[in-house]
């Protein structure tokens, strides 16, 4: 009677083991797609494939520039070139520091970290979205046709690029970037 009472406890729930087997394996999948994802983060973020950014010292505007404009024509020659072959390279991210002109002030982003997001043109003809993080660096104060400089980080979109890390990195692992207006930096 004992066995009896036995089986019918196994087979009052034979469902349970499976159970068991599939919330281990939902629970796997889960903590293998967040680790992939975590990896694809980093390295889409923190691990640099071309250190081209560009360290600027304290007497490089010494060139006649503008006030905000601190890259040279040869620098920005150079990166104009570099944003054209960027445009049809859907993988494209690299470091770019360029002048450019301020065209349009858009609303901010508050979704997540919050971003003060503009549109700029630099001399090509090229529009590039800003979105610089102002939980990170201060708010920028600029307005439509102010002529700025900035450093950041360049990626590809269907519209012509954004640029983003136009702020210090708090992990300290970058050198990061800025955005000069008015002869201030934002960092």
């Amino acid at each position: 009677m004992n066995l009896n009472t036995n089986n019918k406890k196994r087979r009052k729930y034979p469902f349970k083991r499976q159970l068991n087997r599939k919330v281990r394996r939902i629970v796997f999948i889960l903590v293998a797609a967040a680790i992939a994802t975590g990896i694809n983060y980093y390295n889409t973020n923190f691990k640099d494939s071309d250190n081209s950014h560009v360290e600027l010292s304290e007497n490089q505007n010494s060139s006649g520039l503008q006030k905000d404009q601190l890259f040279s024509n040869k620098h920005q020659t150079q990166v104009l070139a570099q944003l054209e072959k960027a445009k049809d390279q859907t993988n494209s991210r690299f470091w770019v520091g360029l002048n450019a002109t301020v065209i349009k002030l858009l609303k901010d982003d508050l979704t997540g970290s919050r971003h003060q997001k503009f549109l700029i043109k630099v001399e090509n003809g090229m529009t590039l979205l800003v979105s610089h993080n102002i939980d990170l660096a201060p708010r920028v104060p600029i307005k439509q046709n102010d002529q700025i400089s900035l450093q950041g980080r360049y990626e590809w979109n269907n519209r012509g690029g954004v640029i983003h890390w136009t702020h210090h990195d708090p992990k300290g692992k970058k050198a990061g970037g800025w955005i000069s207006v008015n002869g201030k930096k934002y960092k």
